[in-house]
This record gives C-alpha cells, structure tokens and sequence, in this order.
C-alpha cells in the first residue's frame, strides 16, 4: 500500500507552489497525494500532481469582527468534518497544511483523529491559521530562522527547511553570477506578486526613464505589469529609447530569473527564497498592507545579510528608486556581493528538507 500525504493550501501562488514542490518530491519516493483546499479547489492548481483533490467548507474573517470570526469558527468546523469522512475512506498517514484559511479544515479533522499533522509557514512571520494551529500539531516546519508572532514553544522547537521552490528555480542555484561587464546589456528583472503591483507597474518605468543616458542605453528590462498599466509602462520606455519588454505574466520566469542582472519586486515569501536560490541581487518593495508586515520581515531577511536594498512603500519615489537603480547598476563588484550573500542563506533542497520531516512524522 503507498503511503497517502493529504496537502492542504490556500488558493494563492505563495501557499501552491511550496506544496506543490513537496508533492512533487514525495511522489518521486512512493508516496499517494491529495490535495484539499476550500470549495473553489476544482478550478485551482490544474497543474498540481494529485491523485485526488478534495474542496473542504472554509472562510475567513477580518481582525475586530466577531460575526465574522463565528461564521468562519462554523464553516471551518463544516469542513473538518467533511475532511474526517474523507480521511476514513483513504486513511492519510499524514496531513500537512501551508497556510490559508482553506488549509485549517483539513488540519482540524486531521487533529481531531490524532493522524500526525505538520505545518509549513512560509513567511518569517506566522500567518494567523498557522498561528492558531501551530500549537496542537506534531510538528512545525518553517522557511526563515525567524518566526514571528508564533507561540514561544513552537518558534523554539520549529525545524528550518526553507522554502521549496520548483525545480527550474532550483535549477539556478548552480548557475555562477556574472555580473554586468564595462560594456554590453544590463538586464533587469522588474516582478509584480499577486497584490499591489500597481506602484511597481507605474513608478518603476519612470525611476529607469530617469537614469543617465549612458546607462539607460544599456538596460534591457522584462517587466511583469498590470494589463491596466501595460500601455502608459511601454510608452515610457519607448521615450526613454529604453529595450523593454512588458508583459501581465511570464511564463519562463526561471530563464528570466537567471539571466538578470538585478530583480526588484515585492518580497513574498516565495519571491524572497527564490531570490536567495538563484543568487541574485534586489531592491525589495514590501507590501505597506501585509498583515503582520509579514513582506517587511521577510525581505529583512535578505537585507541583513547584504542581499538586497529594501525600500518602503512610504518612502519610495521615482527619484529615490532611480538613485538607488544607479548606484548599484553602476558598481557591478556591489552586485557580485550582494549574490554571493542571496545565495549564502538559500536553502535549494528546502522540498527535500520538508519531505523528510513530513516521513519522520508520519512514521511517528
């Protein structure tokens, strides 16, 4: 009989990909998978190697409503009993959860059979389902040394994994940096995240537009940006003479990654440790509504090892960005430095590392 692993994520990239990374290794070592979210999991994750998915009852609640937190209490406590019946049909040897609230039914039902549980956070700050859970599962497994806002007892007995990062990004890690030459293209890489990409999108065209013509002449930027900022984003570097491509995504974001010069971009869990993997240099914007400043903590994980600049949403202007675009573009030596200290603190075998504390658990 293979050994069954119930993942359990929310619907957002930052939750699926980690899981998915996991996933993907423990079916390499025989394992079943089955991958349970909210109700909307059907239209989720096509590309997610499960042998089944199953969409649990789940909602969440705003912090200072009560109704709210009632209505989520029940909905919650719905799913976990629809997640026990599942579980008594295909008996997982363990359940683990990534976050979200979709992932805290299948965590409740699995708690509520005493099947072995692991939490994977991904952020150096503790999400509030991780938070509320973190105590009464069998074992916490989290991406930074530091975990914020978590229980005293669980940050002190968590195991650092990192964060499983998929394979083409895993990949990088063994790519050497280079960085620019006196002459010949600059690339950067300018990423959105799923929220807020819209100061990213309209300033980062016109900090670069504002650099000295030398170096502007020699930029090649690829630039994930809005739909809704997509044309004014082109028309700026088109008057800037500036090589740009712009797109709402990108498909082939491990070559892009690991042909660039510098990336600037949010500082998601999963963005961060991607960074740090493929070893490059970046100017960090966290996001100012990240609950818990949970993006602010991440990208200081970066910035304290000389990694990355971070600028805050508050303080960041075109003139500041482009200022800090030429101080680093210029002194490629910086560049190297800051790579070299990315790839000093990456964890590329973080799916591995997961996987066998989601083995250990299981075999108690």
């Amino acid at each position: 009989m293979r050994k069954v692993a119930v993942l359990a994520a929310g619907g957002t990239g930052g939750h699926l990909f980690p899981a998915q990374a996991l996933a993907e290794v423990l079916i390499a070592r025989g394992w079943s998978v089955v991958l349970a979210a909210d109700e909307r999991v059907a239209g989720l994750a096509q590309d997610f190697p499960a042998d089944r998915r199953i969409g649990l009852s789940a909602a969440t609640w705003r912090p200072g409503d009560p109704i709210g937190m009632l209505r989520a209490g029940f909905a919650v406590l719905r799913g976990a009993g629809q997640a026990r019946a599942v579980y008594r049909e295909i008996g997982p040897n363990v359940v683990v959860g990534f976050g979200g609230y979709p992932s805290a039914p299948a965590l409740v039902g699995a708690i509520l059979d005493r099947r072995p549980t692991v939490i994977h956070e991904q952020n150096a700050v503790m999400g509030r389902a991780n938070r509320l859970l973190a105590g009464r599962v069998t074992r916490v497994a989290c991406a930074f040394p530091t975990l914020l806002k978590a229980p005293p007892r669980v940050a002190g007995l968590a195991t650092v994994v990192g964060n499983p990062v998929r394979p083409a990004i895993r990949a990088l890690a063994d790519l050497p940096y280079a960085p620019p030459g006196a002459e010949g293209p600059i690339r950067i890489l300018i990423t959105g995240g799923s929220q807020g990409a819209r100061l990213l999108s309209e300033l980062a065209p016109e900090a670069i537009a504002a650099l000295p013509d030398a170096l502007r002449q020699r930029l090649v930027v690829q630039q994930q940006t809005r739909p809704e900022s997509m044309e004014s984003a082109r028309r700026t570097y088109r008057n800037a003479l500036v090589d740009a491509e712009i797109a709402p995504f990108f498909r082939d974001m491990a070559g892009r990654l690991g042909a660039a010069h510098l990336v600037i971009g949010r500082s998601g869990a999963g963005s961060v440790c991607e960074f740090a993997v493929a070893g490059k240099p970046s100017i960090l914007v966290p996001l100012a509504i990240a609950l818990d400043d949970d993006q602010g903590q991440n990208a200081k994980f970066l910035a304290d090892v000389g990694a990355a600049e971070v600028a805050r949403e508050s303080q960041l202007t075109v003139e500041s960005l482009s200022g800090a675009l030429e101080k680093l573009l210029t002194n490629p030596a910086r560049l190297a430095r800051m790579a070299a200290a990315a790839r000093s603190v990456a964890i590329p075998d973080a799916a591995e590392r997961l996987a066998d504390v989601v083995e250990m658990t299981a075999h108690g």
